[in-house]
């Protein structure tokens, strides 16, 4: 295959794949769409093979780029402390809110010490930031991990008191 024909074959691929639906399109669609395009069988061994190559190519070109805009989101989550960004919502510190319970009180994720916290804690605020009171409790990983084995339990408790 000449230097001409595999430019050729390259940028019909290339401008196939970027009007394709990623989810549902496959490297035979492209491979067929090309050969209709370009008026050539692209069917044989070595055309398979350049096809192949060149989708692999613009695929790992998209993962690299959706990689980088992650990373690019995740460093604009950091300066953007205390307000919801990207769907999720930190706090003042960086914590992770991951939900609200009531106006005042909140559960959040964070980290102290390389440990990571869950926190379910009051809050006030104080010339327009909320912050956290004294009144609640952080759990380790592994306390959590226990609080969570006994949660039955405690919602049969729960059932059982109500109902006295």
């Amino acid at each position: 295959m000449d230097t001409e024909i595999r430019n050729k074959i390259e940028e019909t691929v290339l401008e196939i794949l970027k009007s394709s639906n990623m989810d549902e399109t496959t490297e035979y669609k492209i491979r067929n769409a090309a050969s209709e395009k370009l008026g050539m069988d692209l069917s044989g061994p070595t055309e398979k093979k350049f096809v192949r190559q060149v989708v692999e190519l613009y695929l790992r070109e998209q993962q690299a780029k959706a990689e980088e805009a992650e990373v690019e989101e995740e460093e604009e989550e950091e300066e953007d402390n205390g307000r919801k960004t990207g769907g999720k919502e930190y706090d003042e510190e960086g914590g992770l809110i991951i939900c609200r319970l009531s106006e005042k009180r909140r559960v959040t994720l964070s980290e102290f010490k390389g440990k990571t916290l869950i926190s379910i804690r009051e809050y006030y605020k104080r010339d327009g930031k909320e912050l956290p009171s004294a009144k609640g409790i952080s759990l380790t990983a592994e306390q959590w991990a226990s609080f969570r084995k006994n949660v039955a339990a405690i919602e049969k408790a729960i059932v059982k008191m109500e109902s006295r």
